[in-house]
């Protein structure tokens, strides 16, 4: 596939002064892989990536910043509210998507305030984000697609609420996740490799969970984490690994380092006891304060040889 180049750099002096004007112009290269330079700054802009096969190059995501502040309980024109799904900085629609060396941010602020705020909503298959930043604080990041049915009627107001529902498989390397509240969410099948993931503090609030995979029944895979680091500036024992958004819900922690923020049941069931009997929640070779202490009796603790079935070509072939 043929290749083309363009420059985002806030001075104007590198092609285009805005993410989304560059995208605008790769329209025109639908038909080749379409490369975006992004120069250090923060891009306060609504993006929209639909298109197959697009790239974002930073050179240092702490300096490259694409960021908005839309929450779900802002009111709408028409009087409703914005509602989760109507709230990313940044929402792709694509396949073929590849981000390097940028952050993503949603700076709408707590939940107990805004409501859920996206950082980014991926949807898409073969998305790969590498040194790359996530930070919000309410689902931060949203791995698509959509669980099949809302559990309350306009639950998943949005772009996609009536689209058919595409599987995606996501990879991200090297990056930073920071959220406090379901802060990684979704039915993707997403491998986190040395990656870190910073549980916020809450304001007098304690409980925090990482993960809130909503995994299809049938699915063989949900959210894989190796070699990772569980981090925190929250209490001991005030956070949990993850909970199930959906009863077959899937999600994996492998050879990871847990801070002293994980209780030491280490995830929960969202109060719904009929979930036990199809999640799947596993850990195996963590090590930490918070860390293999009195797991939740629905938590699985792998053996060694079924660890090694979660490498990432086997979960998501890349």
């Amino acid at each position: 596939m043929k290749k083309k180049e363009l420059y985002v750099g806030t001075d104007d002096k590198q092609g285009f002064a805005q993410i989304g004007e560059a995208l605008e112009a790769a329209k025109q290269f639908a038909d080749m892989e379409v490369v975006i330079h992004i120069a250090p700054g923060t891009y306060r802009e609504r993006i929209e990536i639909k298109q197959d096969h697009i790239s974002f190059l930073g050179t240092d995501a702490e300096q490259t910043k694409i960021t908005y502040s839309d929450g779900a309980l802002d009111l709408m024109p028409e009087g409703d509210k914005r509602g989760t799904f109507r709230t990313p900085s940044v929402f792709i629609d694509a396949n073929y998507f590849y981000a390097s060396q940028i952050s993503f941010c949603n700076e709408a602020g707590q939940g107990n305030k805004v409501g859920q705020a996206l950082a980014v909503y991926a949807d898409g298959d073969h998305l790969i984000f590498e040194n790359c930043r996530f930070d919000g604080y309410q689902d931060t990041l949203f791995t698509a697609p959509l669980p099949k049915k809302e559990k309350q009627a306009g639950g998943f107001k949005g772009p996609k609420e009536f689209a058919p529902r595409r599987m995606g498989r996501h990879l991200y390397k090297n990056c930073y996740i920071a959220g406090n509240v379901d802060f990684i969410f979704g039915s993707a099948t997403a491998y986190f490799e040395n990656c870190e993931l910073f549980m916020k503090q809450r304001k007098g609030e304690i409980k925090g969970y990482v993960t809130a995979p909503s995994t299809y029944e049938g699915q063989k895979y949900g959210y894989v984490f190796r070699n990772c680091r569980f981090t925190s500036d929250c209490p001991a024992e005030s956070a949990y690994l993850g909970r199930p958004w959906r009863n077959y819900a899937k999600c994996v922690i492998i050879n990871c380092e847990i801070g002293a923020h994980i209780h030491k049941k280490g995830w929960h069931d969202w109060d719904n006891k009929e979930a036990w009997d199809t999640m799947f929640f596993a850990e195996y070779g963590n090590y930490g304060d918070g860390a293999g202490r009195e797991r939740a009796p629905f938590v699985k603790m792998l053996t060694e040889e079924e660890a090694a079935e979660y490498t990432r070509e086997n979960v998501i072939g890349f």
